[in-house]
């Protein structure tokens, strides 16, 4: 007889809880999975180096088929009530989408039913009477409101298997999940909303794949507002629709394909003739997928907008990391609230996206204004306008030399202390910035620009060879260029993995934009070494860090218009006659019909501009003022009171008192444990070690920080420990081991004396193996009770 209050977690899976779910008619194969992470782990990053947190696990994801999740079980031991872990399975069954929630300790089930009501909600079942795929995927269904045959049939449609192993996470399987369901029940107007780096276009790829398998869409057509969007889409994950898919070019069209890539631009123009989409009939496409969807086809008055107009009648999916809702703009008026949002938040705490630093730049004649002196000429001899200038007037109204030069020997100097082959992108204000900004920095790097003249690239819509170096700066594999000067051509759809460097020299009032900015360094390259970055803010554009709008909802400011429908549609005969406000200055903008487009979405060239021209003065003396690091809380905002205060506030939430606070250390068998748990609830710990002392150990930190008690340094507490002569009750082998134990404590800390693989490295080596080691204490436990015994010495007092 199994004496099951003796086994373990693990044992009472294996033995009693996937038996049940054999014989309940669960296939072992394909509809369930056992200790499945599903998030990769937050990146905490210390100094140069970085650590994952702990991941998500769930013991047990059971699926209909394949990536479609139905139900999640969270196992226990025999010591623990069948309930223990109903809720950690509620809190995962939330985040995963999934609708029927069991707890177990090999006893039975607790099942919690979201799909019910009142007494029926949660009910405990025996261990031989868990309940079938069939009935769970009825609840499903309930869950999702599935009611037809037809819907079922689209709703359950394979996923696309390309035999690499490849398959999607779990946020994008519950927005391919939820909007091919949502098709399924005939909504036509959907809004994606994934944070930059997430994979929208292997999602969207999924998403058409399983409609156009079920025969429920036939014709799609996927739109895009730049080349290279469409030649990462086609190269990469919609490769596997091979002869059925065509791009649109040359303003050609052969209705013979069933996918259609194109561009807005290729599709339509001023001219009737141009408007080469209406060589289609209205009906052709059944479904319409807009990447980027917050850029053109928002707006009512956009000519992009037009092609969505003519086939209405089919479903349209927009996808954007940056919803746009301005008082011109809705994304969410047209396409409807998002059936699905994965923030950049969500994305860096499940250890998807990569985390940033922020280093803030301050210069003199940014954070005082530059007024010129009397009788202050520019570079053409003409006298300067006498009036305070400030950085709004900076490289658009005004041009300092002298400030460029000094941005440029700024972010030289970081990277010569940081990696001066981190992937950089420089934002500027505009082509004319970015031209220049090229120019200093190649002479701040002329030792590297001489051995390839490629190390810095200007990469603009005008620029036609810095444009072919695109696709070399965005792979991994290529070494040039390492530093791209930019002004919009790079804010968004380029899949930037291993850009570890983003530098803000742009005064940024859209929060898309900034959005979009930041997503070009989130994605995560490990082989590479990218998992982190780091943003370089000279124009303070790094507050909208701190706007609630930064990782919120999308609220709706436009006012929804009389004439739209309940499907977003705006009725033909609509008014154009309303006023639009420009988001800086407020003023009135006189709406003209563009003569001349420019798909790249940079500034025109400077001969059609009709502003003011710029201002080009030098012998300013531009200085930095002061050059620090914003701090980010757990919540990603940026911390506004004193590091110190900051921590404090955190572990006195957590330990009330210092009695408290020791007790957790001295009972906690690994002390990188609490280091990780301080770390999750947003304790800044090597940011600390900077601003106290790096020679004083962690505990001191927390209880200098939190409780004001006076720190020791380690060797001090090392110290300590000797004159006690601690070490008389060991034998001279172990004593000598301790020793060493206590001088690797003094060099790097406590979590490294605590683990085993401390008796692999030098000194300890010089004693034997781990195993010879360990035998001069009798035993490993006796070894281990050594080490707890030689740390209760060194935190005898505080």
């Amino acid at each position: 007889m199994i004496d099951k209050k003796s086994l373990s977690e693990r044992d009472i899976c294996t033995k009693f809880i996937t038996p049940a779910l054999e014989k309940a008619g669960w296939n072992k194969l394909t509809q369930f999975l056992e200790e499945v992470s599903f998030t990769d782990g937050k990146i905490y990053v210390r100094g140069k180096l970085t650590a994952r947190g702990e991941k998500k696990r769930a013991d047990y994801i059971l699926y209909f088929k394949p990536n479609i999740p139905i139900a999640i079980i969270e196992a226990k031991d025999n010591k623990h009530s069948i309930k223990s872990g109903i809720q950690q399975a509620l809190d995962y069954a939330r985040i995963l989408d999934i609708p029927c929630v069991f707890s177990s300790n090999g006893d039975g089930f607790l099942f919690h039913d979201r799909t019910a009501t009142g007494n029926d909600i949660e009910t405990e079942l025996s261990i031989d009477n868990f309940p079938s795929p069939t009935q769970l995927w009825e609840k499903y269904k309930k869950y999702k409101g599935i009611s037809t045959p037809t819907e079922e049939k689209i709703a359950s449609q394979d996923f696309y298997f390309d035999g690499s192993g490849r398959k999607p996470r779990y946020y994008q399987q519950i927005a391919i999940n939820r909007t091919v369901e949502a098709i399924a029940k005939g909504q036509n107007r959907i809004l994606l909303v994934l944070a930059t780096g997430t994979g929208k276009t292997y999602t969207a790829f999924q998403i058409i794949h399983r409609l156009w398998k079920a025969g429920a869409k036939k014709r799609i057509l996927f739109l895009a507002d730049r080349n290279a969007l469409i030649d990462q889409t086609r190269r990469g994950d919609f490769k596997h629709f091979k002869d059925k898919m065509t791009v649109v070019k040359h303003r050609e069209i052969d209705k013979s394909y069933e996918i259609y890539l194109a561009l807005y631009q290729g599709l339509s123009g001023t001219d009737e003739d141009a408007n080469v989409y209406k060589q289609f009939t209205p009906e052709f496409f059944d479904l319409i997928v807009i990447d980027e969807c917050h850029r053109g086809s928002a707006k009512e008055d956009s000519a992009w907008r037009e092609i969505l107009t003519y086939f209405k009648n089919a479903t349209h999916i927009g996808l954007t990391a940056t919803p746009k809702e301005t008082k011109e703009t809705s994304n969410t008026e047209y396409f409807g609230d998002p059936v699905y949002t994965y923030s950049l938040k969500q994305g860096i705490n499940d250890g998807f996206l990569a985390p940033y630093r922020v280093i803030r730049v301050a210069l003199n004649v940014d954070a005082e204004g530059w007024r010129p002196e009397q009788g202050k000429t520019d570079k053409e001899g003409d006298l300067v306008e006498d009036r305070i200038y400030n950085r709004k007037d900076y490289d658009r109204n005004l041009v300092i030399d002298e400030r460029t030069e000094t941005v440029a020997k700024k972010l030289t100097e970081f990277l010569n202390g940081y990696d001066r082959f981190a992937k950089t992108i420089a934002f500027c204000v505009d082509i004319d910035h970015a031209e220049r900004m090229r120019t200093n920095l190649s002479k701040e790097n002329a030792d590297l620009v001489a051995l390839n003249y490629k190390y810095v690239m200007q990469i603009t819509g005008d620029n036609d060879e810095g444009k072919r170096e695109l696709d070399n700066f965005t792979n991994p594999e290529e070494k040039y260029p390492v530093i791209a000067t930019t002004s919009e051509l790079m804010t968004t759809g380029i899949d930037a993995q291993t850009c570890k460097v983003i530098v803000l020299d742009a005064n940024i009032n859209s929060m898309t934009k900034f959005k979009q900015i930041i997503g070009r360094g989130t994605r995560i390259n490990e082989e590479f070494g990218k998992m982190y970055f780091t943003i370089l803010d000279f124009r303070n554009a790094t507050d909208l860090f701190a706007d609630k709008d930064f990782d919120g909802d999308p609220i709706r400011i436009k006012p929804v218009s009389q004439d739209t429908d309940l499907n977003g549609i705006v009725d033909e005969e609509e008014n154009d006659e309303t006023p639009i406000i420009d988001e800086v200055t407020g003023d009135e903008i006189e709406m003209v019909k563009p003569e001349i487009r420019y798909p790249e979405d940079e500034s025109p060239p400077k001969e059609l501009s009709e502003s003011k021209p710029k201002v080009y003065v030098n012998g300013v003396d531009v200085s930095i003022l002061v050059s620090r690091e914003l701090y980010f809380d757990q919540h990603g905002k940026p911390i506004t009171t004193s590091l110190k205060d900051h921590t404090k506030e955190i572990i006195k939430g957590k330990y009330a008192s210092l009695d408290d606070f020791l007790n957790k250390w001295k009972t906690t068998d690994r002390k990188d444990a609490i280091i990780a748990e301080l770390q999750e609830q947003g304790v800044l710990v090597e940011a600390l070690y900077e601003a106290v002392n790096q020679e004083v150990d962690l505990f001191d930190l927390i209880c200098h920080v939190a409780y004001d008690q006076p720190p020791l340094t380690r060797k001090e507490r090392v110290n300590n420990v000797r004159k006690r002569n601690y070490f008389t009750k060991y034998g001279e082998q172990a004593k000598n081991v301790l020793e060493s134990l206590l001088d690797k404590y003094a060099d790097e800390g406590i979590t490294n004396i605590e683990s085993m693989d401390v008796l692999k490295v030098k000194p300890l080596t010089d004693f034997g193996s781990p195993t010879e080691i360990i035998s001069e204490f009798g035993s490993k436990e006796k070894y281990l009770q050594a080490v707890k015994e030689l740390e209760n010495e060194l935190y005898k007092t505080a």
